[in-house]
């Protein structure tokens, strides 16, 4: 995978930031990029609200095509517990951005992160395959069926004489066909 964008603003993010037991550069989930225009993946963390949600939406559409988003938390994907009587929070990030993986805990353990990031893996490897399924099908081309005739070599000066072009001498052509003519008599008499 390529690098993530990890857009966090509340307490799940914290939880995850506060680091755990598990290597997650190895799945590719440590930020490497400052530019949204380099990352392929957004981890949304906690409560996105109204004032926050034009700069979610602007990340995201900043990142090239082939991106992804996992939702991480309750508050990431419901809005949580401040969405209800709250008119400015946002009820879910899949309100703002189309959302790849869900991944629900208040936060979630380190090994449900660890399995939403093979579940996206699978999705996109899954996309990868389909795609070029399409795209082997759309470039297909149908040729008719040619048969090779195998001959002797002719760089050796001596040709077959079949493919040479004969033409006829004039004693194996019928006398009619030189004498043909539209009236009613013989060609015989046409001639003596």
């Amino acid at each position: 995978m390529a690098p993530s964008i990890l857009y966090g603003t509340c307490c799940c993010f914290i939880e995850f930031a506060s680091g755990s037991r598990f290597y997650f550069d190895h799945y590719g989930l440590v930020p490497r990029r400052s530019s949204p225009r380099q990352a392929d993946q957004i981890f949304t963390a906690g409560t996105v609200t109204m004032k926050m949600a034009p700069s979610l939406v602007r990340l995201y559409e900043q990142m090239p095509e082939s991106k992804y988003v996992i939702a991480m938390g309750a508050c990431s994907i419901t809005g949580g517990m401040f969405s209800t009587d709250s008119y400015s929070t946002v009820r879910g990030v899949d309100k703002l951005i189309p959302v790849d993986v869900y991944l629900p805990g208040c936060p979630p353990k380190p090994e449900a992160v660890i399995d939403a990031l093979t579940k996206l893996r699978k999705k996109i490897s899954r996309e990868i395959v389909e795609d070029r399924t399409l795209s082997q099908k759309r470039n297909r081309c149908f040729t008719t069926s040619h048969k090779l005739y195998v001959r002797r070599c002719t760089h050796t000066g001596t040709y077959e004489q079949e493919l040479l072009y004969q033409s006829p001498s004039t004693l194996d052509i019928s006398s009619e066909t030189f004498f043909k003519s539209k009236s009613p008599v013989s060609s015989y008499k046409l001639v003596n």
